[in-house]
């Protein structure tokens, strides 16, 4: 069974563009992953940061992935490649990070189980995951919403900076 899932991609250090460009280079040649689409890339202010990181603003993207693995093990690959990548986890969730890889969606699936969420309990509310997301599924509406992707794009305040930085990557 081939699952649909949604990946939002962030990075706020080093060569960002590259960062992200080989994230997505690594998630396509997981083995049973292809990629089916991408959005572009945008730049945004972190959010949630202490002071002294913010000056390091992110680039964020999403991409639509079909795989053959459960969810669970699609969340533990996502999880090498960031630790592959040079990922450090901290107790600080928001310290800046050479790429950051979240499960948006998997499917339909509701998932509450062994430290993963899906749908990702806080996509909705941030806008550098909704208006990557809403480029490439803007119909899409997820286990949980009564809307869909463009419609809480649109109802989202415009309080958070959003700017396209690159169509390709």
């Amino acid at each position: 069974m081939k699952i649909e899932a949604g990946l939002s991609l962030g990075t706020n250090l080093g060569d960002r563009l590259a960062l992200l460009a080989e994230a997505k280079r690594r998630i396509a040649a997981a083995p049973g992953m292809e990629v089916l689409a991408q959005s572009p890339v945008y730049e945004t202010e972190p959010v949630g940061v202490k002071p002294e990181y913010r000056h390091l603003k992110f680039l964020n993207a999403v991409l639509i992935v079909q795989g053959c693995c459960a969810p669970h093990e699609c969340f533990d690959r996502l999880r090498e490649i960031e630790n592959d990548m040079g990922r450090k986890r901290s107790l600080d969730q928001y310290a800046p990070r050479p790429i950051d890889i979240d499960l948006i969606y998997a499917d339909a699936m509701t998932i509450q189980s062994g430290g993963l969420s899906v749908p990702h309990p806080h996509w909705s509310e941030r806008r550098f995951v909704v208006q990557p997301l809403a480029d490439v599924r803007p119909g899409l509406i997820l286990p949980g919403q009564s809307k869909t992707v463009a419609e809480i794009l649109r109802d989202l305040p415009p309080a958070e900076k959003v700017v396209k930085y690159a169509d390709s990557w």
